[in-house]
């Protein structure tokens, strides 16, 4: 199957996509669903990898500080211009993570779970979002492969696979959900008729979601957790910005 484009174009593709009536639509329901996630995930730091769409995802999160990570620059949130296989922070200095599809489009997955694990303070949650390839959604991805069209170019990682890797950081699952039974149509019509499916999903196949939600904990005995800190100095990978300093101030 042919994989999704790496770098700026792989992002403006994607936030394209994110930007069309589906995408819309997923977008509306998975920012829903975090915001009965992020507010009961404390901290004073919470970094995005990956910027999807227009909505912010972080909106519900009561960390005071709420910055993104993306290869694009994005109005309205701090952004960071990095890889996520790459984090210019310090070791344990973020309190929460959310990975919007980021492990779907990512050139190196588990990569990105190390540089995560890596910057995760004790005690710090990571909220994961991934298309299902057990889904409707799934059967469309077959369908299109070999066309290099997003999302279905994604990788569309199984959630037993997921939690297989959180299971070898020792980290604790603490959450999981289904999302969005609707079959991929753009048209809004339709879908705004078919809304019943994500009504009843959660009772008659709830497997098949077109995307998993996976809330992970970091566990790390005997070590009391700390407040997150920014680092004071360039880390490896990407510097951060003055004008991405004072926005992390203004929110601080």
């Amino acid at each position: 199957m042919r994989t999704c484009e790496s770098g700026p174009q792989l992002r403006e593709r994607l936030c394209a996509w994110f930007d069309s009536p589906l995408g819309r639509s997923l977008q509306a329901i998975e920012t829903n669903r975090l915001r009965s996630i992020l507010p009961k995930r404390y901290g004073t730091v919470i970094l995005q990898l990956g910027a999807v769409g227009k909505m912010n995802m972080m909106d519900s999160s009561p960390a005071p500080t709420r910055v993104v990570l993306d290869l694009l620059h994005h109005d309205g949130t701090p952004t960071v211009q990095g890889l996520p296989e790459s984090l210019p922070f310090d070791t344990r200095s973020v309190d929460v993570v959310l990975l919007p599809h980021t492990l779907d489009f990512a050139g190196d997955p588990h990569q990105v779970l190390r540089e995560v694990d890596r910057v995760l303070a004790p005690e710090g949650h990571v909220v994961v979002l991934g298309f299902n390839p057990l889904s409707l959604w799934g059967v469309r991805r077959l369908l299109s492969r070999g066309q290099g069209r997003i999302p279905w170019c994604g990788k569309f990682l199984g959630l037993a696979r997921v939690k297989d890797w959180f299971a070898l950081l020792e980290y604790e699952l603490t959450a999981g959900h289904m999302l969005y039974y609707r079959p991929p149509l753009q048209n809004e019509g339709v879908m705004d008729r078919l809304y019943f499916l994500d009504k009843v999903g959660d009772r008659w196949w709830p497997m098949m979601g077109a995307v998993y939600v996976v809330v992970a904990k970091k566990r790390v005995f005997g070590v009391t957790p700390l407040y997150a800190r920014w680092r004071t100095r360039p880390a490896i990978g990407p510097r951060l910005s003055e004008p991405v300093a004072r926005g992390m101030q203004r929110h601080g």
